[in-house]
């Protein structure tokens, strides 16, 4: 464990601050500005479209330019996009604050890549606790997301336009942050050299389609209920602040097991983390449906973001093993891509669910991608390979 994982397990944090709060603060915006409350979760889901379409700019760029420089584009986009956000708010225009926020997915796509990152900041037998490590940073954005929105929501006189400002000032620290890491030098490339073999023949491994099955449908679980919870409790009566603690406490689920599961992965192998992540999510369910009291809420939530930590790095350390180096930006780029796919679907429907069906609708359909996760394990065990290959 190193200064530059120390580094981007900051970094990390940073970019959570930024998704955390758009979470916290996009669908009550989108519920005030939106033409029809259906439309609410738009602004979060323009986040994620944007992120999904900027897979393969991102890859190109990192492909081109290397780690650092790609990094620091991303933290400009999110720079410039958060102020446009902002005055979309002032403003009062709805379509203005999605159009930010997809252009905002830019950084997104970025972010996803730190935990790769990490893998190469490590020598190859720490690998695994590199990843849990930079994601365990992640808990930063867990406390200071919610409390900045909490902390900015009445700071001007229109509400939560404070918030995003001062994600452009967090976006100008993470850039500082960034250029204190030193990443490995780019490989030279030879003239005529391959590029490794084709990206359809790397996704036909089953290691590649668990892993990323894995991570992404957990992100799917993981985001339609967090995308929904504010406005959940905000239809049940509940506080913002009570919303804020729950998403604090979520977030903490999310990052704060990312300090032992590195070692969990070594000890008992990827494909058990990956079942009890499944495990936990079913829990996670059982709880959210047993009540609607901040209890229920707060519970519920933790439960699922350490299910979601269980889930995203046990699959994330499976899927080093799907590729070879000079075949990662592509095969980065298709998993993020995957990841990215299933979260514009549960953006868009959580808001959709539970303004319309309610939150216990919203759960039951959890239980959907739950079952494939589950299904997907089973089938790569049943393959033959070991629970604990890794």
């Amino acid at each position: 464990m190193n200064l530059n994982l120390w580094l981007m397990a900051a970094a990390q944090g940073l970019f959570l601050t930024n998704n955390v709060l758009f979470v916290a603060v996009n669908g009550l915006v989108g519920f005030s500005l939106a033409p029809y409350s259906w439309m609410a979760t738009l602004p979060i889901l323009g986040y994620v479209v944007g992120g999904a379409i900027s897979t393969g700019p991102v890859a190109a760029s990192q492909a081109r330019w290397g780690r650092k420089v790609s990094f620091q584009i991303g933290l400009a986009v999110a720079f410039f996009s958060t102020l446009l956000a902002a005055y979309a708010v002032v403003d009062k225009n709805f379509w203005l604050l999605v159009a930010a926020t997809v252009i905002s997915g830019y950084y997104s796509a970025n972010g996803q890549l730190y935990r790769f990152a990490a893998a190469e900041l490590a020598k190859p037998e720490y690998r695994e606790r590199a990843v849990s490590l930079v994601l365990a940073g992640g808990i930063i954005g867990g406390v200071a997301g919610p409390n900045l929105a909490k902390w900015t929501q009445h700071l001007w006189t229109t509400p939560f336009a404070a918030a995003y400002v001062a994600l452009a000032g967090v976006a100008l620290i993470a850039m500082v942050v960034i250029s204190l890491v030193k990443f490995p030098p780019m490989p030279a490339k030879k003239a005529g050299a391959s590029g490794g073999r084709p990206l359809s023949e790397i996704m036909r491994q089953p290691v590649f389609i668990v892993s990323t099955a894995a991570a992404a449908l957990g992100y799917g679980v993981m985001n339609i209920t967090m995308s929904a919870s504010p406005i959940a409790m905000q239809l049940c009566g509940h506080p913002f602040a009570a919303a804020a603690l729950v998403l604090e406490w979520h977030v903490i689920g999310m990052f704060a097991p990312g300090f032992f599961t590195g070692h969990l992965i070594k000890r008992y192998g990827a494909v058990t983390i990956l079942a009890v992540g499944v495990a936990l999510n079913l829990i996670c369910i059982a709880v959210a449906l047993s009540g609607v009291d901040v209890m229920h809420f707060l519970i519920s939530m933790f439960l699922v973001g350490v299910g979601w930590n269980f889930l995203f790095t046990a699959g994330t350390a499976l899927s080093l093993d799907a590729y070879r180096p000079e075949e990662k930006d592509k095969a980065q780029g298709a998993i993020n891509f995957c990841v990215f796919a299933v979260m514009m679907l549960t953006s868009f429907s959580s808001g959709a669910l539970v303004t319309t069906g309610g939150w216990t609708l919203l759960n039951y359909i959890s239980l959907i991608p739950i079952g494939i996760t589950g299904i997907a394990i089973l089938w790569y065990v049943m393959q033959g390979r070991s629970p604990k290959a890794v």
